[in-house]
């Protein structure tokens, strides 16, 4: 293990502090666990991974075993290589980042970048888009950004309905209507604007629209897009050169790291409201609202901090989704295909621990957006086996 490369000994490091953070348990239990019998003379006393020997975290993760654990890890290792990708491009002319790939870089190496970014894109119908060869468009400053609207269906999985997409010039270069090619059971057309009466007749499959994103982004081309790993989980499509608004422009409220809204941003960042409150999305205005975010931090200057308003409403109107006895090893993504809206996750503190489980809260702005939320799942709960939904206000 002495020949490892700092970036391989980040890695396990990394994935020892997502097992710990998921409360995995492998052979010879939790993280704690194993040092206690792995290393009696220290112990458990220093449980910091950045201060134990690369063999000792390679023993503690050869203990997790069980097949969620190995394909947690396989997509941490997958994202892993696309920072790789990604620092090509840096290396190329470390002395002059041009702003573009530096919002790339900084989206990249986000702490929360291997969390929502490890895709399961070794899946059947994932597709994962190659980067030139050509230094030429290795620096292409060339940026699409994108939104996609989705639907819940018959079998709790979520599928792409619209996708948008426009240039740097608010130009549009993409804007269909997607046959899933499912059982559609909640629309969620107050949201995403689209019904069943849209979509009768749509012969675009989510096969054609991968198609398009690929020829998009074939010479080089940045992604961009607010919360933009939902979008690419709705387009099963794995991107390395990204710029995710949500990460760039990201905040820290407290000791929770939340990411802001993009009505929020649009608001903080360029004067106006995307939406009014209650109106459905409108795809094509969320992508050019992206892409006017990434132009606005661009001129602003990449390094300089924009202050974000406060959220538009009181922490008194705030409301929880109270979401408990979820196994810990279930992704944020998946609460994601469950409930829909614009929502974070925080963990509910307990005094009784349980091993593989833990309560969370989904935080909306008002309570009227959990119960839209609550409403358009509760139909569909006997299905999701995993989860039990119920209500609860923030005092």
């Amino acid at each position: 293990m002495k020949g490892l490369s700092l970036g391989l000994v980040k890695v396990l490091i990394k994935m020892v502090k997502l097992a710990q953070k998921q409360g995995m348990k492998g052979t010879k239990g939790d993280w704690m666990e194993f040092l206690k019998v792995h290393d009696r003379k220290l112990g458990n006393s220093l449980s910091d991974p950045t201060r134990r020997s690369n063999d000792v975290l390679a023993a503690f993760l050869k203990t997790l075993v069980e097949e969620n654990h190995l394909k947690f890890f396989a997509k941490v290792m997958q994202c892993h290589l696309k920072r790789d990708v990604v620092g090509q491009f840096t290396n190329i002319s470390p002395d002059n980042e041009i702003p573009e790939q530096r919002l790339v870089r900084l989206s990249n190496e986000h702490p929360q970048y291997l969390l929502h970014y490890s895709f399961p894109s070794n899946d059947e119908g994932w597709e994962i888009t190659k980067l030139p060869k050509k230094s030429k468009a290795l620096r292409s400053n060339a940026i699409v950004a994108v939104d996609c609207e989705m639907a819940l269906c018959e079998d709790v999985s979520e599928a792409l309905v619209r996708v948008c997409a426009v240039d740097r010039n608010l130009r549009v270069k993409l804007d269909e209507l997607v046959n899933p090619n499912k059982v559609i059971a909640v629309y969620r057309t107050d949201i995403t604007g689209v019904s069943a009466r849209d979509l009768e007749g749509v012969t675009c499959s989510l096969t054609d629209v991968q198609k398009s994103m690929k020829k998009l982004l074939s010479k080089g081309t940045i992604l961009v897009g607010h919360s933009l790993n939902n979008d690419l989980q709705a387009l099963k499509l794995d991107r390395a050169r990204v710029i995710d608004n949500s990460l760039i422009f990201m905040h820290s409220d407290g000791p929770i790291n939340r990411r802001p809204s993009l009505n929020n941003l649009c608001k903080s960042v360029l004067g106006y409201e995307i939406r009014k409150k209650g109106a459905p999305h409108n795809c094509l205005d969320d992508a050019s609202a992206a892409m006017k975010l990434v132009l606005a931090k661009i001129e602003n200057g990449v390094d300089n901090a924009i202050t974000l308003v406060q959220e538009d409403v009181l922490n008194s109107e705030m409301a929880k989704l109270f979401l408990p006895k979820i196994p810990k090893n279930v992704p944020t993504e998946e609460l994601h295909k469950v409930i829909s809206g614009d929502f974070t996750i925080e963990l509910k503190p307990s005094k009784k621990m349980q091993e593989d489980k833990s309560s969370l809260f989904a935080i909306f702005k008002n309570s009227q957006e959990a119960h839209q939320a609550y409403e358009k799942v509760k139909g569909s709960l006997e299905k999701v086996k995993f989860i039990e939904l119920g209500l609860k206000n923030k005092n």
